[in-house]
């Protein structure tokens, strides 16, 4: 089941209406703004312990301590691997150790405002060519004001953010299930576009499902 909505301009009855989306199991939202335009235009840039290239796949792997950029994309992991296809359309894989408790780590700028989106999962995939970032396995993906307020937080198996299109999707699966959420469901914290955002500093906010749709979703 999917859902989409844009969180511009709605009157306090589509806020309400957003805050039931939490307990769905597939959750879909817009932001406010584009990624930025230019991004996908940049050199990728890549600092590492080791590299190998295979010019004959066009393929490029870099392990230890990876930092790729891209105008304002920034993905961190153990392991980046490039590719371009003849197009000169680059896509780049960010993963972790099998053996690391972290996860690789991902933040692009928005056009025109002081706002990111950030995440987390085992696994990164950009794609250069529809500028698509998805996260998938322990997905995490925040809207921030600036680098230090929390606006928009959601929780998946696996997240997609487009940048083209302007909205993120969201699915659920078992590798986020837990006390409280068994099922692995999407979980979302999204604030109202009149109100104060969250600050960064203290304990996570704790997301649970919506107890008047709890058990009674549509299949």
């Amino acid at each position: 089941m999917n859902e989409s909505f844009s969180p511009i301009g709605r009157r306090p009855t589509r806020v309400a209406f957003a805050a039931m989306l939490v307990a769905l199991a597939c959750l879909a939202f817009g932001p406010l703004a584009h990624a930025e335009r230019a991004d996908k235009d940049k050199p990728l840039n890549i600092e590492a312990d080791n590299m190998t290239y295979d010019d004959l796949k066009q393929v490029t792997i870099f392990t230890g301590h990876v930092v790729a950029t891209k105008g304002t994309i920034l993905i961190k992991a153990d392991r980046v691997t490039v590719h371009q296809d003849p197009q000169g359309y680059q896509y780049a894989t960010g993963t972790m150790d099998a053996k690391s408790k972290d996860l690789a780590y991902f933040r692009q700028k928005r056009e025109g405002i002081d706002e990111y989106v950030e995440g987390n999962a085992e696994r990164i995939d950009y794609d250069g060519k529809q500028d698509l970032t998805t996260l998938t396995t322990r997905a995490t993906v925040r809207r921030l004001q600036g680098l230090t307020t929390l606006m928009d937080e959601v929780h998946g198996s696996v997240i997609t953010y487009d940048g083209q299109n302007d909205f993120y999707t969201a699915r659920a699966g078992k590798d986020v299930a837990g006390p409280g959420n068994p099922t692995g469901r999407v979980r979302a914290m999204l604030s109202p576009r009149n109100g104060a955002a969250a600050p960064l500093t203290g304990g996570p906010a704790k997301l649970a499902p919506a107890s008047k749709i709890e058990g009674n979703v549509p299949q």
